[in-house]
This record gives structure tokens, C-alpha cells and sequence, in this order.
């Protein structure tokens, strides 16, 4: 696989590919990045933090596997700062990186999931569908979100991208899930995950605290 450039962005957030990403860009070292980036039409890449913190001092250390994001918004806010909206594109792995800019740029590779039978996907991705359909209600009725069930999808890959970023679950578990080699393998766990989470919601009351939508 071929390996390129990218800036990178260590967060404490997992970002998965289709998936949206509003940030508020205020450290001058990242205005620089999206400079970079708007400068020269390219992405940077989101990796979860392994150590390290995401403000202020040296740079972090990502995890190896995150997604690249590409710019789609921009708003100039007060004081220097800005609104970047971002969605996520595709998976990559770091073969290396440099410290060389006061951003971490890294040397990167595409990630793709392994090929298998979509055949063999669509049964698992079938019976993941209604797992977070049935999560969601339950989090409605517990005041907890608002969702569009038309807003869900029901191809595999999307769908499963999807379901690995609405799960409200440790980021780590995410990340897991996001550097998994397979589809098979993402869609397996998310059925463990889906069925448990479902089974602690149902024994939580509802509450009164604002909802947040998924549309």
C-alpha cells in the first residue's frame, strides 16, 4: 500500500468514515494545520489520543489506525478561532511520524477493510439493523435522543460505521472497533455490544435531561 502525507489531529474522539465532525479550532498550531489543508485541497487525519492530552502542551501520541477528515464548513469566529465542520473518509494507518511542524504530521497508508463475501455480510448487517433501531428506542424513551429511523442505513458497510459511532461506549472500545481488520469482525462485535448496552438501558429510569438528535 502506498504511503502519503497528512497532518494529523489527535482527539479524544473516534472518528469513523461517513461520519460528521464539527471542530472548534482555537490553538494556533491546528489553525495552521487547516490552513495547510486548505492551502493544498488535503484532508488531515483523526487518530484517538494513546497518550498525551489534546490542548496545550507537547504533542500527543495517536493511536496507529484512525480516519482521515475532509473539510466541508468553515466559519471565522471571534478572537482568531474557528468553526470547522468535517466529515470522516477513509481508514489509515501510520507508518510513521514527524514533529518537524508545530502539528504532527504523519506518513500514512490506506486502511481498507479486508474483501469478503458481501454475501456473507448481508445476514449479520440484516440482524444488526434492528439492534440499533431497538437501542435508539430505548434511548428515546429515556429522554435521551431524538432519532429519524430513515436516517439509519441498512447497507452494511454505512450501516455498521454508523452503529460503531451512535454506541455510547468507552473510546477505546471504539477504537477497537475502528482498527478491526474485517467487516465480519466489526459486525460481530457490534451484536455483543448492541444486545448489552440495550439490556442496561432497559433497567435505567427515564429522565428529564435535554435530548439530542441523530438527524
Amino acid at each position: 500500500m502506498e504511503a502519503y502525507q497528512i497532518p494529523l489531529f489527535p482527539l479524544n474522539t473516534v472518528l469513523f468514515p461517513g461520519m460528521p465532525l464539527p471542530l472548534h479550532i482555537f490553538e494556533e498550531r491546528y489553525k495552521e494545520m487547516i490552513n495547510w489543508c486548505l492551502a493544498t485541497k488535503r484532508p488531515f487525519g483523526v487518530s484517538l489520543i494513546r497518550t498525551g492530552v489534546a490542548e496545550g502542551g507537547p504533542l500527543p501520541e495517536p493511536h496507529s489506525v484512525g480516519c482521515t477528515a475532509q473539510i466541508t464548513q468553515i466559519q471565522p469566529l471571534s478572537q482568531g478561532r474557528l468553526f470547522v465542520m468535517t466529515v470522516g473518509h477513509q481508514r489509515f494507518r501510520i507508518r510513521d511520524l514527524s514533529h518537524d511542524r508545530p502539528y504532527l504530521m504523519g506518513e500514512v497508508e490506506e486502511y481498507p477493510l479486508l474483501p469478503e463475501s458481501v454475501a456473507m455480510l448481508r445476514r449479520p448487517a440484516d440482524q444488526l439493523y434492528p439492534l440499533v433501531v431497538d437501542y435508539l428506542d430505548v434511548l428515546a424513551r429515556l429522554g435521551q435522543v431524538e432519532f429519524d429511523i430513515s436516517q439509519i442505513p441498512q447497507d452494511y458497510q454505512s450501516l455498521l460505521y454508523v452503529a460503531a459511532s451512535i454506541i455510547q461506549i468507552p473510546t477505546e472500545q471504539k477504537q477497537n472497533l475502528l482498527a478491526a481488520a474485517r467487516a465480519s469482525t466489526i459486525l460481530a462485535r457490534l451484536h455483543s455490544i448492541y444486545r448489552e448496552q440495550t439490556a442496561l438501558l432497559r433497567l435505567m429510569p427515564p429522565n428529564d435531561q435535554e435530548a439530542f438528535s441523530l438527524n
